[in-house]
């Protein structure tokens, strides 16, 4: 008797996205069914906390192993980098080599950083949208700090040095400009350096901070931002980067850290994909089915999807447990449902434990925002993994951890 065919789902990405779907189709228990997940990271980033990495907290709350999220299930989950996909061959390489064949894949690769051209920016700016990147702009901004303790530095370069820009003044600007507010004055005093020298901007090429919100939230967080001592420059265009000296249209700054969080563009694999089709800003065009168009059996979901509150963490996991409900839905012939997207909330920190939180037409700020943002951590954590290691994950987010020995000390 020949063997019955095994549906093969593949799922590219291992974000809020790509755990989602997997861990529902997971829970599903569909007999014949091989769930694959492909990451090039061992790890998931939970990127709504990466601003508290470079400001001093455990890298540990948002780098979870892969294998602790899945442990227990009937996932497969493989490292390695997906360079070719055929979605009407019904196959991916891998950069190990590998080839996987699939009748179902989910695209979830989130996003990649975009430098629209600017000269001298990709080279000279710091980025966080990794672990990495954060850990290496904390470095930076200690290295920077210790660089005035002594004679040798003159004070226009410890001027230079103590002038902190960030660009882009979206939620993750925000967030961060508002962390650094507190933070940077942490670090003056560990190094004993004067904290009147330090100077944060927030430059925004649109006409207020927080474009995407409403006028009346944009004003609450620049009140707030600008009471921690926050400097903000609106209608202001990045021109040209150089070591010590930022260009922007109409003046100039000296300074050796900019922090881009201003551009983001899909991942390059999308436009390698044959038969994908994109919007005017890039994204894939899909269906009512969050299929892309023309390639049936292919999801995109997340970052790149082109869909209502794209880029967000909610609307990644939304779809990504759409996406294992349809194809529940496929298997046992019960009549699909068309996506829906959910209005997310938000919960924005800027600076001490400060939050704006918006909840449909509830709004919080302050100590009260704060805490139903980290509840919100919270239930994330709670969702993904076991209850004990859900707890850890989360008390890691207060713990300070210091590489600086100066800072150590304290």
């Amino acid at each position: 008797m020949p063997k019955a065919h095994q549906e093969q789902v593949l799922i590219v990405g291992g974000g809020f996205g790509g755990l989602a779907v997997a861990q529902a189709l997971a829970k599903q228990k569909v007999a014949g069914r091989q769930i694959t997940l492909i990451s090039n990271k061992p790890h998931f980033e939970y990127h709504s906390s990466l601003y508290r990495v470079v400001t001093g907290r455990s890298a540990l709350e948002v780098c979870i192993p892969i294998s602790e999220v899945l442990a227990g299930s009937e996932v497969n989950f493989v490292l390695d980098e997906i360079v070719s996909f055929d979605g009407r061959q019904k196959f991916a390489e891998g950069s190990s080599g590998r080839r996987y064949t699939f009748d179902y894949a989910v695209l979830a690769l989130g996003s990649v950083t975009s430098y629209f051209n600017i000269p001298g920016l990709e080279k000279f700016s710091f980025g966080f949208k990794s672990i990495l990147e954060a850990l290496k702009l904390k470095r930076h901004l200690h290295e920077s700090f210790a660089a005035c303790v002594g004679p040798s530095a003159s004070p226009e370069k410890k001027v230079c040095l103590l002038h902190l820009v960030m660009v882009g003044a979206g939620p993750s600007g925000v967030e961060l400009a508002g962390e650094l507010a507190t933070y940077a004055r942490i670090l003056a005093q560990h190094h004993q350096v004067d904290p009147n020298l330090i100077t944060i901007d927030l430059i925004e090429a649109a006409p207020r901070i927080l474009p995407s919100f409403a006028p009346a939230i944009s004003a609450i967080a620049t009140r707030r931002l600008r009471a921690l001592g926050v400097n903000i420059f609106t209608n202001r265009t990045l021109v040209k980067e150089e070591v010590e000296q930022i260009t922007l249209r109409e003046m100039t700054m000296k300074t050796e850290t900019v922090i881009w969080t201003a551009g983001v563009a899909t991942n390059i694999l999308y436009q390698q994909i044959p038969g994908l089709t994109f919007d005017p800003k890039g994204r894939v065009v899909i269906t009512e089915h969050l299929e892309a168009v023309a390639l049936p059996g292919i999801f995109v979901i997340g970052d790149a999807a082109a869909n209502p509150y794209g880029g967000l963490a909610q609307t990644a996991i939304n779809q990504g447990r759409f996406v294992a409900d349809h194809l529940n839905r496929l298997i046992t012939g019960k009549t699909p449902r068309a996506y829906v997207p959910k209005k997310p909330y938000y919960a924005l920190p800027i600076g001490g434990r400060w939050a704006l939180a918006l909840m449909g037409p509830l709004r919080f700020t302050g100590r009260l925002g704060w805490w139903l943002r980290r509840l919100a951590d919270l239930r994330y954590f709670l969702s993904i993994l076991p209850f004990s290691k859900a707890l850890t994950a989360f008390r890691n987010g207060g713990r300070l951890v210091e590489s600086c020995p100066i800072c150590s000390d304290y």
